[in-house]
């Protein structure tokens, strides 16, 4: 790669934040004079955006020194950033004024004889049909699209990466050949589910040695993997579900990206990564994030800190670094119409960066909503994060962050699964009142992502349950108490295992999804017994759900599991739904007298699960519960 000798540089300001960037200014090596311009980030952007600075990130062999200018209708050159690293970069800062019209702009690069001319499109905007966020009225559905279905086995080895890992669906850690086309082939299979929202596992390009078919080793920002699909693909598929109702929640990571990405391979700046002379891993330990006593050597461990070798660390406090992040975000709303999305691995990028990326995020789209992954074992460690906690306003005045993961929740629900021992068979409603009292702590209960289990955990059931009496307790649990529901795909089907030799134990194909299998889950014909029953019990649910204030909107008011009862009432204005669990594997007959509360006696409720009329408290005030039965009642 060639470099240069010598340059001269002058400083001036950009509008990055209005920090100094270096500008050029002298005379340039003659090397530079074969210079090229072989990509442009964005692609293309659009006229009328909130924010009118524009960052072009420019790659090619020697373009840094290049002269830039253009000629277009409201739009004027703010500065030419040409930094500390490798030559192969130049960032170009643009103002695109309101008046600023749709059409082709010509951007022209010059250095001694030699003249580069790109087309840049500035788009119209679209209607808008996304960017509609999501909320406790959703139920999200987890996808891991390399393990979903396979609906074009053409694209399973792409030409055009540098590295070629082939299908093994042996192998439960490398590439399936599930794609975005897979996907889009069940939509009705997602939508007869109840579910209203799909959070994709991500599906830009990961071209590494190793072939991460779990998304998370970006390699462009820019690209859809093109063993997923393309970008079109990827915006049809949103689209198609727009259509039926159903969100799509976008995978996100600004913490680090993969080690085959550009920048890693030719570094735009010396401070591009955290750590840049080498692999220092992080501790793991996000608590000296919020602990007060931490030490500064632990907290930048942390969040500097390298996730592994593969994933170098991004560092955010590069103020060029973040705001291509930042566009990026933007791009891909307005580009594909997402409603929302979720940031992974969130506390351990820089949280004032992060903060300010919520911020411009929801300037330009203000339904939109966004959920970071902040992996806690207690619930203050959780709610620290959350927009508006008064726990982190010593450190960082707001986080801005919507939506935190109730990973406390998902521990303290393994109380509740089949494979628990049963030497105090309700300990588990036990569990889930005392964690669900804590959400106090939380400024927003109702914007908290409740789960079971995902891509990074166990599954919730180890192996298959011989009846599904705490699976569907767990489960009505998840879908009726405060906050949003996620759903880890094949739930449904009763998915089971552990993390025991790797995670692809927990990221197990769909039956059906996949070319030459000889079971097909997505048809009813082609589940178990069992399977159809656990479908049918959460399609139910979801579907009675979408349409109830009460979950959606309502508070909570529960009674501490007392007999081995536990029972809530949910409640928005006259929207209300009652729900009752017995946690016992035995006939349960139970005074009702507590319960007045909120069931006043005499009163008739549906049962949506059965359809049946009950009166639960009656003029004895005795109601007898059969093992383990559940009970979501309507008036």
């Amino acid at each position: 790669m060639k470099r240069f000798k010598r340059y001269s540089i002058s400083r001036s300001r950009c509008k990055c934040r209005g920090l100094f960037c270096f500008i050029a200014g002298g005379a340039l090596s003659a090397s530079a004079a074969s210079f090229t311009v072989d990509e442009i980030h964005p692609p293309h952007w659009w006229a009328g955006m909130r924010d009118t600075t524009l960052q072009l990130q420019i790659h090619g062999r020697d373009v840094r020194p290049a002269d830039f200018s253009l000629t277009y209708p409201g739009v004027t050159v703010d500065s030419v950033v040409r930094l500390d690293g490798s030559p192969n970069w130049q960032y170009v800062y643009l103002t695109v004024s309101p008046e600023a019209q749709p059409g082709i702009m010509k951007l022209e690069w010059r250095e001694g004889k030699r003249k580069v001319v790109k087309e840049f499109e500035l788009r119209a905007r679209k209607a808008q049909k996304g960017a509609k966020g999501f909320t406790a009225g959703d139920v999200l559905y987890m996808i891991m699209p390399d393990r979903f279905a396979c609906g074009d086995e053409s694209i399973n080895d792409v030409a055009e990466l540098r590295h070629h890992v082939k299908v093994d669906r042996d192998n439960p850690n490398t590439r399936h050949g599930g794609d975005l086309a897979g996907i889009s082939s069940h939509v009705d299979y997602l939508d007869s589910l109840g579910i209203t929202a799909v959070w994709l596992n991500p599906v830009l390009e990961n071209d590494m040695k190793g072939g991460s078919y779990h998304g998370y080793a970006t390699t462009d920002y820019y690209k859809v993997d093109p063993r997923f699909g393309s970008n079109s693909q990827y915006s049809a598929l949103v689209e198609k579900l727009h259509d039926n109702g159903i969100k799509t929640v976008m995978d996100m990571i600004f913490n680090h990206c993969g080690s085959g990405h550009p920048w890693f391979e030719d570094r735009p700046s010396k401070d591009w990564f955290n750590f840049p002379d080498g692999y220092v891993q992080t501790n793991y330990r996000l608590s000296t994030i919020t602990d007060p006593y931490a030490t500064d050597y632990d907290r930048k461990l942390t969040q500097d800190g390298w996730f592994v070798a593969e994933m170098p660390d991004l560092n955010q406090r590069n103020p060029h670094l973040m705001k291509y992040l930042i566009q990026n975000s933007v791009w891909w709303i307005e580009e594909s119409q997402i409603d929302g999305i979720r940031m992974d691995t969130y506390p351990y990028a820089d949280e004032k960066e992060m903060a300010r990326w919520i911020s411009e995020v929801i300037a330009e789209y203000p339904d939109f909503n966004i959920v970071g992954e902040c992996w806690f074992g207690e619930t203050a460690g959780e709610a620290f994060w959350q927009k508006g906690s008064p726990l982190a306003s010593k450190r960082n005045p707001d986080t801005n962050l919507p939506v935190v993961m109730d990973f406390p929740f998902m521990i303290k629900c393994r109380d509740m699964a089949p494979f628990k021992a049963k030497t105090d068979p309700w300990n588990g409603l036990n569990t889930i009142y005392d964690h669900l009292a804590l959400d106090y702590v939380y400024p927003d209960p109702m914007n908290v992502l409740r789960f079971l289990d995902n891509h990074d955990t166990e599954r919730f059931i180890l192996t298959e349950p011989e009846t599904l009496d705490q699976w569907k307790q767990a489960l009505t649990v998840l879908l009726t108490v405060p906050g949003i529901p996620q759903l880890y795909y094949g739930t449904e089907l009763l998915m089971h295992g552990t993390r025991e030799g790797g995670d692809g134990n927990v990221r197990k194909d769909m039956p059906g999804g996949f070319p030459g299998d000889k079971v097909n889950v997505f048809s009813r014909e082609g589940r178990t017994e069992l399977q159809n029953e656990a479908f049918d019990f959460i399609s139910r649910l979801c579907g009675w759900r979408r349409g109830s204030k009460a979950i959606g909107e309502g508070g909570m008011k529960h009674f501490m599991p007392t007999n081995g009862v536990y029972l809530y009432e949910r409640r928005s204005g006259d929207d209300v739904a009652v729900i009752m669990l017995n946690g016992t594997d035995e006939t349960n007959d139970v005074d009702m007298t507590r319960y007045l509360e909120i069931i006043p006696e005499g009163k008739s409720y549906t049962d949506i699960l059965t359809g049946e009329r009950i009166v639960p408290v009656t003029q004895n005030r005795r109601y007898s519960f059969k093992p383990r039965e559940i009970r979501i009642l309507v008036p």
